[in-house]
């Protein structure tokens, strides 16, 4: 009778050990690691994140910005790709990390090293002119610039919406008068004639946004503040990419670990408050779910690889 006791204790104390260690994510701080410095987009959305994270589950959920200066996202990345995979740090990724980080040399990132949990943010970015241009389409703008120099303005080379604009040009058949970065593209860079257009993030221009023609927008889809503007896909299939930002993590991060993140990100992009700063600058804010997601990564790997091969 005291065997059968006992086996009975121990198998109870198992299932209770095993109930335990089923509920133990979270049980400690939880970091969302965002690779560029406070107030960007995905950034305040990623915060909001956290705050229902907190919120949910009862543990303290923090942003961490991590930017990498000349390093771009990947030195964030690398200090979530180090991290043990137990879903305590999360990346928030552009598109450059999942698409490119694994190819360009980097130790910590190779080989690939991040699955994503959902993709919640395209950026409103747009190909953009003064609205006395003598161009007011991408078309124009091809047939303008055969003949004449024009100016392009942008936020650095390597940047996905940079090299979208740059393989426009190749397949248009046009080259840029001039190109520069520049730490500012805004209504100024216009009006004071330093770029002729530019490649920004519609919030930029918003204020101005009467006196300037967009001409299209690197986005999936057409953004509700400029409906007018075509997708660049939809005027060259061939560079139907945009930049995105995702929650990431490590691959071998458990599956009940990624499903308790996702319930809470989900619901946080669709709210009111994220759709709000949706509609207030022009970014599509949504939720791609992991295996969608996935695909997409993996499309755009394709399409980055063209462009590339392009701009050689």
């Amino acid at each position: 009778m005291k065997i059968q006791t006992m086996l009975t204790g121990a198998a109870a104390a198992l299932a209770l050990s095993a109930g335990a260690a089923f509920a133990e994510y979270p049980e400690k701080p939880v970091n969302f690691i965002v690779p560029w410095p406070p107030g960007d987009l995905e950034d305040v959305l990623t915060r909001m994140i956290a705050e229902d994270f907190e919120e949910k589950y009862g543990v303290a959920a923090a942003v961490v910005n991590k930017p990498g200066g000349g390093g771009g996202p990947f030195p964030g990345a690398i200090e979530v790709a180090n991290a043990p995979a137990d879903g305590y740090t999360i990346g928030s990724f552009v598109i450059g990390v999942p698409v490119v980080g694994h190819q360009i040399g980097i130790p910590d990132l190779t080989p690939e090293k991040f699955d994503p949990l959902g993709i919640f943010l395209t950026y409103p970015f747009v190909i953009a002119t003064s609205g006395d241009a003598p161009y007011s389409t991408m078309e124009e703008l091809a047939a303008y610039a055969k003949e004449n120099d024009v100016a392009l303005g942008h936020f650095g080379d390597p940047l996905t919406p940079t090299q979208v604009t740059k393989a426009y040009a190749v397949n248009a058949g046009f080259e840029w008068g001039s190109d520069a970065a520049f730490d500012a593209l805004d209504c100024n860079t216009l009006a004071s004639g330093d770029a002729d257009v530019i490649n920004t993030t519609l919030q930029l221009i918003l204020p101005c946004l009467d006196s300037v023609t967009v001409l299209t927008s690197i986005t999936d889809e057409r953004i509700s503040l400029v409906p007018d503007a075509p997708t660049i896909g939809e005027l060259d299939p061939s560079l139907n990419i945009a930049l995105w930002n995702g929650l990431f993590v490590t691959k071998d991060t458990p599956q009940d670990v990624r499903d308790k993140i996702i319930a809470v990100a989900e619901k946080t992009v669709m709210s009111e408050r994220a759709q709000a700063v949706a509609a207030e600058t022009g970014a599509l804010v949504y939720w791609q779910p992991a295996d969608e997601a996935a695909e997409r990564v993996a499309t755009d790997i394709e399409t980055a690889g063209r462009i590339s091969d392009l701009l050689e």
